[in-house]
């Protein structure tokens, strides 16, 4: 962890890690919008991104010059070998400099990404065939979800009995806020 002397310039205070294919155009963008009301700077790789940026460079960087994470555990998070990447890079930055991660696992039980069953044993089933020259890669994965699930954060089937991704998402922003 990094030493409290250590002084770091952020770009971005937050960083949020997402499956695109089932929250992007709902509790994510959702919560993005609840962060900007809030004035805090958000990295959104839908307009920080610009054409022609390699993008596992530029999210990469954005990662390292954010100062705090927020991960968004959903249903297709761990089929996306992209997203699991992000996770572990997110994970070493923490170690190295010390952000805070906050996990937030949307409409998916903690238990299903902490012992990577259901969907995302499905989907590591797959990620075990297609990387099968690269085992060291999935084990890094699944240490990751690991780690990432023993984090604090939120279970949106606990905080909020809401249907409204709206009313879920600026309750979160809200309480994001705390950190800032």
């Amino acid at each position: 962890m990094a030493s409290s002397s250590t002084i770091r310039a952020f770009e971005y205070e937050v960083f949020i890690s997402f499956s695109g294919e089932d929250t992007r155009n709902g509790f994510t963008s959702h919560l993005h919008n609840a962060l900007r009301e809030k004035k805090i700077k958000t990295f959104n790789d839908d307009k920080e991104l610009k054409r022609g940026d390699e993008i596992s460079k530029a999210l990469k960087k954005a990662i390292e010059m954010s100062k705090l994470y927020i991960i968004i555990f959903s249903e297709s998070y761990a089929s996306s070998s992209w997203c699991l990447d992000e996770l572990v890079h997110i994970l070493e930055c923490r170690a190295k400099y010390g952000q805070t991660v906050l996990p937030i696992f949307y409409g998916i039980d903690p238990s299903v990404v902490r012992k990577q069953k259901e969907s995302y044993g499905s989907s590591f089933a797959l990620h075990e065939e297609s990387f099968k020259n690269k085992r060291g890669k999935v084990q890094n994965w699944r240490d990751a979800l690991t780690e990432a699930d023993n984090l604090a954060g939120w279970d949106s089937t606990v905080i909020s009995h809401s249907s409204s991704a709206c009313a879920e998402s600026s309750s979160y922003g809200a309480g994001l806020s705390t950190f800032f």
